[in-house]
This record gives C-alpha cells, sequence and structure tokens, in this order.
C-alpha cells in the first residue's frame, strides 16, 4: 500500500507496500491532510482535492455532530488483545524501507470502521518514528476513533518546529472540516512533546491530548551520563545499543505478556511466558534497523529541542489533557514529570500506572480505550455528554472484571438473583425484569455499594443490559486529591455506565428509553450507621415518580440483603466524628464536596463521605429480588396530582421494604447460606454450577 505525506507533499511515487508479520498480515492504507474517501483495499485510496487552503471559503464544513453508536452492541468483540509486541518488531521492520518521502500520515487497515461522526485521533509516536507503535490498540481504537498514525521515516532530518507545523498544518484543516468535533493528540513521549507544542501554538481549537510518559523531562533523563558515551560510540558496535535501551524503555516481562492468554492456569501461563520471551528476544536485534546510528544520534538532538521548545510554552496550553505517567520508566522520571506537569497546565488529569515501563503502550494490561472511557475523556462534540458519548463496556473489559477481577468475590458470596413476574410470581433470574426501556431501577442500597459489581454483572451477563446507573458527584469530580491516582475501580464504574446523578441526566436517559439504576436513599444509606443496615432513607418527595410518569417508563423495585453477612460495621461516623484527629479527617474530606439535597433537613442532609471501618466475616450469601414492575403508562396525572405522585411513591417504597422483609425471611431457609457446603457443592461442578437456593 501506498504512504502519503501532509496534503501539501505527496510522495514522488506512488507503490503498493506490503507489511508482513511474523503470523499476520498487516495492511496500511494512504490518507493525506485532506479527507479520505473509501481508503479500503490495497492502494486503493481517493484522495480529495487538495487545492483547499485553511481560511478558503471554498472548504465544505461537515455537519453537526450526531450521537450516534452505530452497530456497537453491549459486550461488542473490540479486537484488543490479538496483537502482540512480535506484531509491532514485524510492522516497523516492514515501515522502515527508505523511500526518500517526508513524514506522513497513514490509517491501519486493522483498525476498521469507526462509529458514525467518530472524532479523528492522531497519533504521534516516539523516538522510533514509526508510528505503529499503537499496534496493539488498533482494532480496539478504530472502533471509537478514525485513527491516523504519523510516520517519520528513518532518513528524515525534519527539525522539531517542522515536525509541529506538519502537524499543525493538518489539524488546522481538520478543525476546519469539522467545527465541532474535538481531535485528539496521542502523543507518546517525543509525541507528547508534539502534542503539547500544537496545543500550545493553537488555544483555540478544540484539542483533547493524551499524553503516555512525555519527554518534557528528558533533561532529567536517567541515562544522562550515557549519552556522551553512546553519541562517541564506533558504528561498529551500534548494534549493542538497542539491546541496551531495550531493557531501559520497557519491561520485558509486560511486553511478552501481550501474546500470552489471560485464562491460562499458572503452569500453562509459565509455558506460554517461557516461549513468548524467547520468541520475542531475537526481535531486539531490529532495533539497530529501526533505528540507525545517525538516526538515533538525530532523535536525541531532538529529543532535547523538544523538551526546550515545549517547557517555555506550557503557560499557552487550554486544552483538556490526560496524562498516563509509568512508575518504572528507566528512561525518564515519568511519575514526577506527570506532577510537574499536572501543576503547570490549566486543565490536566493524571492517571499513573506503577508497575509498567516507558513503553506503556507496548505492555500487557493496558488497554487505551478503557482508560479513555473510564475517564470520561471520549467526547463526539464540544462539551462530554455523559448520555451520548457513552461507549457500551467490550467483553474483553467485562472479562477482566467480572470473571478475573471480581471472581473470588462472586464465588464467596454466590449471588441469588430472583424477580417477579407480571401475575406476581417469584423466579430465579432476571425473566421479570422488563426487557425494552425505559425502566427505573429503585432500590436498597448496601454498605459500600457491595452490591454493585455483581448486579452490574448478572445484567450484563444474562440479558446483555447495560445499568446507567447514578452517583455521587465527588467519585466523578474529586480524585485528583492524591498526586498520583491510578486506574481504579471508580474509573470502571465510568466504563460499566455510572454517571454522576442528577434530574437532568435522569430524564436524558429515560427519554432515549435507558436502563436507570436509582438509590433514592444515596449516600446516607450506603455509607449508615450501625444498626441501621436494611433501612431505607428516601426523601419525603416523591423526586423520581413523576420523571419516570412524564416517559412512561417502568418502574421496578428491589431489594438485597447479604451485607450483615460478609462485614461487621466497628466504626461508623458517629464514632469518627466523636474523636477529634478523626473528625478533622473528615471534615477535610468534605470541605470541598459536592454537596446533595443541601435544602433537606433531618438525616437526608447528613450526606457526607467517610470511610467506615469494617470486619470481615466468614462470607454468608447475597441475594437480590426484583419486585412486581410497575408501569406508569396511562399515569400522566401523576404529574399534576402531588396526592397521587405520594401514593404511588409509598407504594413503591413499601415494595422495597417487602422485598428485603422477605429475603431476610427466606434466606434462613437457605441449605446454601453458609460458604462450606455451598463451596463443596460448587467446587464438585467445577465451579460451573451455582449452588440451589431456598423453594420460592
Amino acid at each position: 500500500m501506498a504512504l502519503c505525506s501532509s496534503f501539501h507533499s505527496f510522495i514522488p511515487s506512488w507503490r503498493p507496500i506490503s507489511i508482513v508479520g511474523v503470523r499476520r498480515n498487516h495492511s496500511i492504507s494512504a490518507i493525506s491532510g485532506s479527507s479520505v474517501k473509501n481508503a479500503s483495499g490495497v492502494g486503493e485510496v481517493e484522495l480529495a482535492s487538495a487545492r483547499e487552503k485553511i481560511g478558503n471559503s471554498h472548504i465544505e464544513k461537515k455537519g453537526s455532530v450526531e450521537t450516534d453508536v452505530g452497530d456497537l452492541g453491549v459486550l461488542y468483540e473490540d479486537g484488543f488483545g490479538t496483537m502482540s509486541v512480535e506484531d509491532y518488531f514485524s510492522a516497523a521492520k516492514q515501515i522502515i524501507k527508505p523511500d526518500g518521502g517526508p513524514p506522513r500520515w497513514f490509517c491501519p487497515v486493522e483498525c476498521g470502521k469507526p462509529i458514525k461522526n467518530a472524532p479523528l485521533l492522531l497519533f504521534l509516536p516516539g523516538a522510533d518514528g514509526t508510528g505503529v507503535g499503537l499496534i496493539l490498540h488498533h482494532k480496539s481504537l478504530g472502533k471509537a476513533f478514525e485513527v491516523r498514525c504519523m510516520h517519520v521515516p528513518i532518513n528524515d532530518r525534519t527539525p522539531f518546529e517542522g515536525l509541529v507545523s506538519f502537524v499543525e498544518h493538518t489539524v488546522r484543516f481538520e478543525q476546519a472540516m469539522s467545527p465541532n468535533k474535538p481531535i485528539y493528540l496521542l502523543g507518546d513521549s517525543l509525541g507528547g512533546c508534539l502534542a503539547l507544542a500544537v496545543a500550545a501554538r493553537n488555544p483555540t481549537i478544540d484539542l483533547i491530548l493524551i499524553l503516555v510518559n512525555p519527554a518534557t523531562s528528558f533533561g532529567k533523563s536517567q541515562v544522562q551520563p550515557l549519552i556522551p558515551v553512546l553519541e562517541g560510540l564506533p558504528s561498529n558496535l551500534h548494534i549493542t545499543v538497542p539491546y541496551l535501551l531495550s531493557f531501559v524503555m520497557g519491561d520485558p516481562l509486560k511486553m511478552a505478556m501481550t501474546s500470552v492468554p489471560d485464562d491460562l492456569a499458572p503452569p500453562e501461563l509459565l509455558n506460554e511466558l517461557s516461549n513468548s520471551l524467547t520468541s520475542l528476544l531475537p526481535y531486539l536485534s531490529d532495533l539497530a534497523d529501526i533505528i540507525p546510528r545517525e538516526t538515533f544520534l538525530w532523535k536525541l538532538k531532538l529529543l532535547k529541542s523538544a523538551a526546550a521548545y515545549v517547557n517555555s510554552r506550557l503557560h499557552a496550553v487550554e486544552a483538556d489533557v490526560l496524562l498516563l505517567a509509568s512508575g518504572k520508566d528507566n528512561l525518564l522520571p515519568s511519575g514526577d514529570e506527570a506532577e510537574r506537569l499536572c501543576s503547570s497546565l490549566k486543565k490536566c488529569r493524571i492517571r499513573y500506572f506503577k508497575d509498567n515501563g516507558h513503553t506503556l503502550l507496548l505492555e500487557d494490561g493496558i488497554n487505551l480505550l478503557t482508560i479513555i472511557k473510564g475517564t470520561y475523556t471520549y467526547r463526539r462534540s464540544k462539551r462530554c455528554d455523559f448520555v451520548d458519548d457513552y461507549l457500551p463496556p467490550t467483553m474483553h473489559e467485562f472479562k477482566k472484571i467480572f470473571e478475573q477481577g471480581d471472581r473470588l468475590f462472586r464465588v464467596a458470596t454466590s449471588p441469588v438473583t430472583l424477580s417477579t413476574l407480571k401475575d406476581g410470581k417469584i423466579v430465579r433470574g432476571l425473566d421479570g425484569v422488563p426487557g425494552e426501556g425505559p425502566v427505573l431501577f429503585v432500590g436498597y442500597h448496601m454498605l459500600m455499594g457491595l452490591e454493585l459489581g455483581q448486579l452490574y454483572e448478572e445484567f450484563l451477563r444474562e440479558r446483555k443490559i447495560v445499568l446507567r446507573g447514578m452517583a455521587h458527584p465527588a467519585l466523578f469530580y474529586n480524585m485528583q486529591q492524591n498526586p498520583r491516582p491510578e486506574f481504579s475501580r471508580f474509573d470502571y464504574m465510568n466504563v460499566f455506565g455510572a454517571l454522576p446523578v442528577s434530574p437532568a441526566n435522569i430524564y436524558r436517559l429515560l427519554s432515549r428509553k435507558a436502563f436507570v439504576l436509582l438509590y433514592p436513599g444515596g449516600a446516607r444509606e450506603a455509607l449508615h450507621r450501625k444498626g441501621e443496615e436494611y433501612k431505607l432513607f428516601w426523601p419525603d418527595q416523591p423526586e423520581f415518580v413523576r420523571m419516570a410518569a412524564r416517559f412512561e417508563a417502568t418502574i421496578v423495585p428491589f431489594g438485597v440483603v447479604g451485607e450483615d453477612d460478609v462485614a461487621e460495621l466497628f466504626i461508623d461516623y458517629d464514632d469518627l466524628m466523636s474523636n477529634p484527629f478523626t473528625k478533622k479527617w473528615v471534615e477535610d474530606i468534605n470541605k470541598d464536596a459536592i454537596r446533595l439535597r443541601s435544602d433537606v433537613g433531618g438525616e437526608l442532609a447528613q450526606q457526607d463521605l467517610y470511610i467506615p471501618g469494617l470486619l470481615p466475616k466468614v462470607p454468608g450469601r447475597f441475594y437480590y429480588l426484583f419486585g412486581r414492575p410497575t408501569e406508569t403508562r396511562g399515569m400522566k396525572d401523576v404529574l399534576s396530582n402531588r396526592d397521587k405522585a405520594n401514593a404511588l411513591y409509598l407504594q413503591i417504597k413499601s415494595e422495597v421494604e417487602r422485598t428485603m422483609s422477605y429475603l431476610r425471611r427466606k434466606r434462613e431457609e437457605d441449605p446454601y447460606r453458609n460458604i462450606v457446603p455451598r463451596i463443596m457443592y460448587e467446587g464438585s461442578w467445577g465451579f460451573k454450577k451455582q449452588a440451589p437456593t431456598f423453594d420460592f
């Protein structure tokens, strides 16, 4: 396939280039800085006319942004994990063949066709310049973005400001073509400097920067003492440099793990890892071809000039920035640099990966699309829309969290899920839950939200339904107290559908026929005091009933019990506030926290956030019961008649209390409530069959 430079500079001769890997075929379609149509076949690229210039009145702007997620379904296959580091070396070895051309963009065919109105993502590579450093993420990112990768030929000597102008030209053109969509600049190492430089020179363009261990700290690099030695090394010894750098730049074990399946038993895992490491070592010699001596020395100069250029212009960056920093980066002090940049940039968030090396995008366990989704960095218009910009979870994300991360907790609690049919019959599973929205689930919030993970899993596993859970805004906007926050369970909540609770968000979700999860008791219920388990702390006003009636949504009340079977609350809010030291700690936590229901008196107004002290117990069992669905179709009088709204509200609240009373009574009849007989039963089936429960 052919490659081309930006729209103002084309390769002299168009010729097919086939990039073939060890196990797979890699194809690259050509694009230019102008628009591209049907770039799908070998060398079959239709380039739009390049005669338009930025600001020319003949440029046709693209229409308003729609928010259709296309064919992405719940638990869709995103292709992540099908590529490995070996594929990177194979693709890089093919693409470095010199052609005398300048820097250019290419679009990997593996990315496929993105969803409708997907934003543009420009990948700016590190010092290797190949542009294939994103290869592990091509398929997953290609679903949500129009991906283009920058390629700098090994013999190219364009100075840093020239590279900045090259990227800037494309950014300005694309912004003129699609003024309502953001442009993503994904910069890896040296590419991070490029992204920051372009943002500093274009503060009015809607840019989103994703910086991966940016080289702005190159002056403090751990390898600085070695640079004079490397520069004076004879040509015949340069082949040793790649072997040295390979262990400085990345974690060999994590890079080898990219080709090892996640679900192997320990003996098989060790065997596969050994084979992967053995097969990876021969590729290290290819680094001498990817970055030959003259190119290597040039890139050192480029890194120095890039860091100096960008550090003097950080104050001018207005773009949103997501900074990904590695804790075991042996090339750059990325952790410290992330803190410095976060304090210097106006809108910057950090995610810290303490066990990863410099080549973060080529290491195991890093799914860039998941990180983008989990930090709510994905948007297709000028502002982040928690409803319309949401992308459903993938099968890879589901397996990582529920079949790997939460597996032990699920085995320990073996949740029993029951639902109620329209005729009042209780059945096991979710058959009693409506299959079409809009649906509003309202129920009891367990201590610390212990029920949430298995609740989400059950709906995804059995019905492929995403619950859009209403969560406290503090979980979204108050995460930067830690200077190096890691990608955590709070981020995964966003991946699986959580969004800040607000009337506007509930309104918009129900209008789109979504499945909405609401806890009227909120933080007061989830952080209850001693002796308050299974007590509802609902407001007096029917907050959600009229909203549901407006959209003729079905209301499904539910109860859940089991928190007293897994943990005992021994330090609660009252205990903390009675001690002057812990009282100060709680007050500091809530000093800048967003207040909900501040206008409501009594206990509901006491929604201070805190971390209770829990004593774990030998696990019992979790029980969920979804009550009889209440259809609000034909209840328009609820909107204007307060008495009828209150009556329906009290009826639903009473149903939640009834379901919990039923579960607490019936669990005494469950022969497998105790973990010992339950584990013995389920273990005899290889944990592929769940233990029975009480009769219902």
